[in-house]
């Protein structure tokens, strides 16, 4: 199906079974919604991911109890029938615990790090020796790495530039190649299809030949998370960027396999020629971003809340304001920093925010009319200005 797709001609990376580049078909993966240390739920979804058409199946890991899971999950998958075992290709997500890395290395595929995340470990030690030692465990234990940049987790020291996420790719990819370690792809994700377009246009002609993975990170529930990955996505498809791909959704654990199958949907229009958005595409009036469904949301019911963020607030859909529903520590403070409002769900209660100041923590049942509150506050102060 994706062979079909014209492709820029990137270097090829090996992560575990499969190629990304190099004129391989474009790779649909998605991450696991399952605490990690259940390892009974977590191996079941990744055989379902798979089973569904996910290439690689991402992983989160930020303590030794999550490595021996991951570890675990290794010996079942190893029972598996071989033809199916060799579809599994597992991706594990690096936190502030960088150095979990030597430990898990042997029972997967790829490590993803993000250079924000560098600096809360081992803050003497510079980010260019952390990056030279993962690159040394990568080469030992034969995986591919991805650096991951995420708009909601910026590099400390990249955030006064213009563009900080191109400014951490950059320096990042420079430091690979003064390492001769290229078997590496680059991810830069942001909420605002629009970002992601112009990032990702920026890098490949900078460096045509490093691999890609696409996605619009926190795109939320669907259909306007559908809607705001293929704003980004299908224009770059078109375009002969992007080697991997994942559509993030905030879906309930039983659903996750929708990142993939609307994946597949995507990569089926491009193959076939039909454009469905509009270069351009911009959304209109209150935009709430929610991030996708994982193994680091601290309460499951983030999800419902997200859902009931969208009903509550369907009278001021015309009003041009943000809200950002986050389910965990890793992308949460950086989003609901930067919207009008934003809710940071914890274990037991939700932090609200406005414009990134903390207003309070409330439990999840009286939420929603504090949002609501707040909503109204700033919904007045625009109307008072239009007058």
């Amino acid at each position: 199906m994706s062979s079909s797709i014209k492709r820029n001609p990137t270097r090829e990376v090996r992560i575990g079974s499969i190629f990304i580049g190099g004129g391989h078909p474009v790779a649909v993966q998605t991450m696991c919604a399952t605490k990690t240390q259940d390892v009974e739920a977590t191996f079941a979804q990744i055989v379902q991911l798979t089973e569904a058409g996910a290439a690689i199946v991402r992983v989160a890991c930020d303590s030794e109890n999550d490595a021996a899971a991951l570890e675990c999950l290794s010996g079942k998958i190893r029972e598996l029938e071989p033809k199916l075992r060799e579809k599994i290709n597992i991706s594990v997500d690096l936190q502030e615990n960088y150095r979990i890395a030597e430990r898990i290395a042997p029972f997967v595929a790829k490590i993803r790090y993000n250079p924000g995340h560098l600096h809360h470990a081992e803050r003497e030690t510079p980010w260019r020796e952390k990056v030279r030692w993962l690159v040394s465990v990568a080469r030992k234990h034969d995986l591919a790495l991805r650096i991951g940049i995420n708009c909601g987790s910026i590099d400390p020291s990249k955030k006064a530039e213009e563009n900080p996420i191109f400014a951490s790719a950059l320096d990042h990819v420079s430091w690979m190649r003064e390492l001769d370690f290229d078997r590496f792809c680059v991810s830069l994700k942001d909420s605002d299809p629009a970002n992601v377009l112009e990032i990702n246009r920026q890098f490949a002609k900078i460096y045509p030949e490093i691999p890609l993975h696409l996605g619009v990170t926190e795109a939320g529930v669907p259909p306007i998370g559908i809607a705001k990955s293929r704003a980004a996505l299908e224009p770059l498809l078109f375009e002969g960027i992007g080697d991997t791909l994942r559509i993030s959704l905030t879906v309930s654990n039983d659903r996750k396999k929708e990142e993939v199958e609307a994946g597949q949907a995507l990569l089926r229009d491009v193959a076939e020629g039909r454009r469905t958005v509009t270069e351009g595409w911009k959304h209109e009036g209150l935009n709430i971003i929610s991030c996708p469904s994982c193994s680091r949301v601290q309460n499951g019911r983030f999800v419902e809340l997200a859902a009931q963020v969208h009903e509550m607030t369907g009278y001021a859909r015309e009003y041009p304001l943000t809200i950002a529903v986050m389910g965990c520590r890793v992308n949460g403070p950086g989003e609901t920093d930067h919207a009008d409002l934003g809710l940071w769900c914890g274990p037991e209660c939700v932090n609200l925010k406005c414009r990134g100041v903390l207003l309070g923590s409330f439990p999840y049942g009286e939420i929603l009319d504090k949002l609501k509150e707040q909503l109204d506050l700033l919904i007045a102060r625009i109307d008072e200005k239009s007058l």
